[in-house]
């Protein structure tokens, strides 16, 4: 269903994938997740981790509702409202807790500005590939 390839011409790298080729039939997109529960609520305001936790539980919930997982998603964008070098340390930590025994997607994290409402500290879209 998929072949993950980190070709020995480009950097190792950490916690993602260089290429995933994939013969799955089903392509899932997923809009950009944020910290919100299920009221629209922030959680974890002003808490990073705590934000990148509830970003990847409702990445994880949308996949469910469309018969996949985590394990199944091929790319992602990260998007992180005043990028530095700790926050993205915290996205590896907590991707690689959540995440466990996947194989790690396609990644592309970018610094931004601003989200599209305030108090939001991170995004994350993808696309997962399914047998179905």
């Amino acid at each position: 269903m998929r072949e993950t390839i980190n070709p020995d011409t480009l950097p190792t790298p950490p916690g993602y994938s260089q290429v995933i080729k994939t013969t799955a039939n089903t392509t899932i997109y997923l809009a950009g997740q944020v910290a919100w529960d299920e009221d629209r609520n922030i959680v974890g305001e002003n808490d990073f981790e705590a934000q990148t936790r509830q970003v990847i539980h409702n990445v994880a919930a949308a996949l469910a509702a469309a018969g996949a997982g985590l394990e199944d998603l091929v790319k992602i964008g990260i998007y992180v409202v005043d990028h530095d070098m700790e926050k993205m340390s915290t996205v590896r930590s907590v991707r690689d807790e959540l995440m466990a025994g996947a194989t790690p997607p396609v990644s592309t994290l970018l610094g931004v500005a601003a989200l599209a409402v305030p108090g939001l500290m991170i995004e994350i879209d993808g696309i997962a590939v399914i047998d179905a």
